[in-house]
């Protein structure tokens, strides 16, 4: 029974796809979604960023392009609750719905501590923050680095403090100390200072101070990201962090060499007191010179005591400055026997591998292999030619030696007939049946096998002709060149611009005219892949 036809519209899968995405993209456009960021692995090899944000009910996958990442003030983390602003759209290949984010923030001061604590037990599983890393602060630095902004009371606090304790050289590094750029201006001055000569015209700070008065989270959130954590822990020069009030805490304050509750308790800790200084250099220079005396004294009593049972320097290398002439002199000897070996060596394989012998000699088999395979072709016909002219004459021959031996016969067999009767006549022909008949069974076996024997003859000078023959060259796809008057072109030095040619293929002929100039390839292009700019993971 034939089945009932619709008057329904047949659509194609891409027509589908394609008028779903147009209708989730003019529906929804530019929204703003709250959710966890889930299954995120960092940047795939194209630069890309693939995660799914879900809430407790529904999942909605997400991608940030290249171009967007790199621009995010906020990059995102696994498990953090965050708000992505983007566009939705559809992903026709697999079937699903997407939104392209544009922009990451987090969704409140909680997910920011909560990336606080999962960032530091991060860190801290790697031992950026172990004791075992921390530098020992110098006691008086000569130049101080002082990372921070440059129009705040910070400095001047520092500056202040430093010129009542210690006067010291004190570098300013200018820096935002909130906001997107905060983050990586700090770890480029952390990285500037550390590249920095120690005799350049600027000299190299030996101390580093990052300091930033209170604020909120958000406001310190630049010292809690990872790169100014990780600057800081592999930076060479030890840093002393002073960022916000005594209340706060960073994660720099966990990867710095030491942690000052306040940018004036860090410039305390950084120099000591220059009259306290003075008394107890006095007295360690006091204690010093006693103590010099006293070294002096005694090494001076070690020292003669010592040279009384050391033998002498000579002595003590005189066999090993032997051994070394004996060595140096053999050394000699055998680079020079060596160089030889190797010359006579190079010198043997040297007409074997020269370039030009073996391109006359690929010259030389082709020509031959070019004249056997005419020679061939010219020897097979003179072959058949000669057969011919042989059988041929004999041939013409034999059909009137023919029609004379039956004739002969004839007239005998009339005669004989004559004389005898009939029952004679049958026991002639009786005895002339029994004569013919060995004849006839030698003769039948000889000419198959000369046929035979002919026929191998033939075969192989085919298969002699088929193998030398230049058409199986130009099967392989080879072509012979031949000049106007049928001469075979071998080299491109006996050709002009201009002369005419005749290029034979395995096909048939074709004649052509030289240019001068050679044809250059073209390179296929490649065709591009159909489809959205969204790319396949697999």
């Amino acid at each position: 029974m034939e089945a009932p036809k619709s008057n329904a519209s047949e659509f194609s899968v891409s027509e589908i796809a394609q008028a779903v995405k147009r209708t989730v993209e003019d529906s929804f456009g530019y929204v703003r979604v709250r959710g966890e960021i889930s299954g995120f692995r960092g940047q795939h090899s194209s630069g890309h960023a693939y995660f799914t944000l879900k809430d407790q009910a529904a999942a909605i996958d997400a991608v940030v392009w290249k171009g967007n990442y790199a621009k995010l003030s906020f990059k995102p983390e696994e498990g953090l609750e965050v708000i992505a602003t983007g566009r939705l759209t559809t992903f026709p290949r697999s079937s699903k719905y997407q939104i392209v984010i544009d922009n990451i923030e987090p969704a409140g001061a909680g997910a920011l501590m909560a990336l606080l604590e999962e960032r530091r037990k991060k860190l801290l599983a790697e031992g950026l923050f172990a004791r075992e890393r921390k530098k020992t602060l110098p006691y008086l630095p000569r130049v101080i680095g002082v990372i921070t902004s440059p129009t705040g009371a910070v400095i001047r606090d520092i500056l202040h403090r430093l010129d009542d304790r210690f006067p010291t050289h004190v570098l300013v590094w200018p820096v935002r100390v909130q906001g997107d750029t905060c983050a990586p201006e700090v770890v480029n001055a952390i990285a500037g200072f550390n590249a920095m000569s120690a005799d350049g015209a600027i000299p190299r700070p030996d101390l580093l101070i990052v300091a930033r008065g209170g604020g909120s989270i958000e406001d310190l959130w630049g010292f809690n990201e990872e790169s100014v954590v990780r600057a800081v822990a592999d930076s060479t020069i030890p840093i002393i962090s002073a960022v916000g009030h005594e209340t706060d805490t960073t994660l720099i304050d966990y990867a710095s060499d030491m942690r000052a509750p306040t940018p004036t308790a860090a410039a305390e800790a950084a120099v000591p007191v220059r009259a306290e200084l003075i008394g107890y250099v006095e007295d360690l220079g006091q204690r010093q010179r006693n103590a010099t005396r006293r070294q002096a004294t005694s090494a001076r009593d070690r020292l003669r005591a010592a040279t009384a049972g050391l033998p002498r320097a000579s002595d003590l290398v005189a066999t090993q400055r032997q051994r070394l002439d004996h060595a140096a002199s053999n050394l000699l000897g055998g680079l020079r026997h060596a160089s030889q070996a190797k010359a006579i060596q190079f010198e043997r394989l040297k007409p074997r591998h020269n370039p030009s012998l073996l391109t006359r000699r690929t010259g030389e088999l082709s020509e031959r292999l070019v004249n056997v395979s005419r020679r061939g072709e010219a020897g097979l016909r003179k072959s058949v030619d000669r057969t011919r002219l042989l059988f041929d004459p004999v041939a013409q021959k034999l059909l009137p030696a023919k029609r004379t031996l039956l004739e002969r016969k004839a007239a005998q067999l009339a005669r004989v007939a004559g004389k005898l009767s009939p029952s004679g006549l049958r026991n002639e022909l009786r005895q002339a049946q029994n004569h013919l008949r060995p004849l006839a069974a030698r003769l039948s076996p000889a000419i198959v096998r000369q046929l035979r024997e002919r026929s191998q003859r033939l075969g192989a000078i085919e298969k002699l002709l088929t193998s030398l023959s230049y058409t199986n060259v130009l099967a392989r796809g080879y072509a012979l060149v031949r000049d106007a008057q049928g001469n075979l072109v071998g080299s491109k030095q006996a050709l002009d611009p201009g002369d005419a040619l005749n290029v034979t293929f395995n096909d048939g002929d074709i004649g052509v005219t030289v240019s001068g100039a050679p044809v250059k390839s073209k390179k296929k292009v490649r065709s591009e892949p159909e489809g959205g700019e969204q790319k396949s993971l697999f």
